[in-house]
């Protein structure tokens, strides 16, 4: 395919993709008030804890006349793209399919597939520790301050939290898609096991932006659990790829195991004949 017919292409699929994008703005603007009311759910359900057990006041500001304008644009725009990844995502995968190959297409598009359910239970597991979250650093509050929280400063928090929480569930999927591309084995996997588990624990310590301990356990127990499934999904395909396969495979060997070697038929090697009487 020649450079102007990848270009033209591009430009059709990225027309389609702001198309579908600005009909689930529209959704999310006509729903803006139900959508509203899911994001500050979390924060409603803790305020009278902090209230009544505490005598403090809890409320979400704006800070200026424009605000609320803005608000809802924005919160129009963020549930146009969710409403609209599958078609934005089907177009990107569209785009790229044709340099895969067939394999690599099948496998792919498993986990196309499979990526979907994963990210809404990261989503659903962060609206259900996010009240658990947001209790716990309240509580911090002095008891004579009051918390006046910027609505926007609380929006951009549990988007960042749901984002984090739906990609972080991905992880299985880039594994097993490295591992039934031939990138990286089950046995790899496994020794390196230890550094990737701290890597995870560093990652959900740093990325949380809410900081607590209870969201930081949270994100990396799961991605913890999801990276063990991984490996014995990836040992499974490892064992019947070897089943398929004649040529010797030494990659469940550890490092100073010795591994048998073929027999090299050299002239070198032959028994010498026994020379005649």
């Amino acid at each position: 395919m020649a450079l102007t017919e990848h270009l033209r292409e591009l430009r059709d699929r990225l027309l389609k993709s702001v198309a579908a994008l600005v009909a689930g703005a529209i959704v999310g603007w006509i729903f803006y008030d139900w959508i509203f009311g899911q994001l500050i759910g979390p924060l409603v359900r803790v305020i009278p804890s902090l209230v009544e057990g505490e005598g403090r006041t809890v409320a979400l500001t704006l800070d200026s006349v424009t605000a609320p304008l803005f608000l809802q644009l924005k919160v129009a725009l963020t549930a146009g793209v969710v409403l609209a990844s599958p078609v934005w995502l089907y177009q990107l995968w569209a785009f790229i399919i044709p340099g895969l190959l067939a394999n690599e297409r099948r496998w792919s598009l498993t986990f196309f597939v499979t990526a979907v359910p994963l990210f809404l239970g990261g989503v659903a597991l962060a609206f259900f520790i996010l009240p658990k979250g947001l209790q716990l650093l309240l509580q911090f509050t002095p008891e004579t301050v009051n918390n006046f929280i910027k609505v926007d400063t609380y929006f951009s928090l549990v988007l960042r939290l749901l984002l984090l929480f739906g990609i972080a569930f991905e992880l299985p999927i880039f594994i097993v898609l490295l591992n039934a591309i031939g990138l990286v084995s089950a046995a790899t996997l496994r020794r390196w096991r230890s550094g990737l588990v701290f890597a995870i624990f560093v990652f959900a310590a740093v990325a949380t932006p809410t900081g607590d301990p209870v969201t930081m356990l949270a994100l990396a127990l799961p991605m913890w659990l999801l990276f063990e499934l991984a490996v014995l999904i990836c040992r499974g395909t490892d064992r019947r790829r070897r089943r398929q396969s004649t040529e010797p495979d030494y990659d469940d060997l550890d490092d100073d195991e010795i591994s048998e070697l073929d027999d090299i038929e050299s002239g070198d090697d032959q028994p010498e004949p026994s020379a005649s009487r």
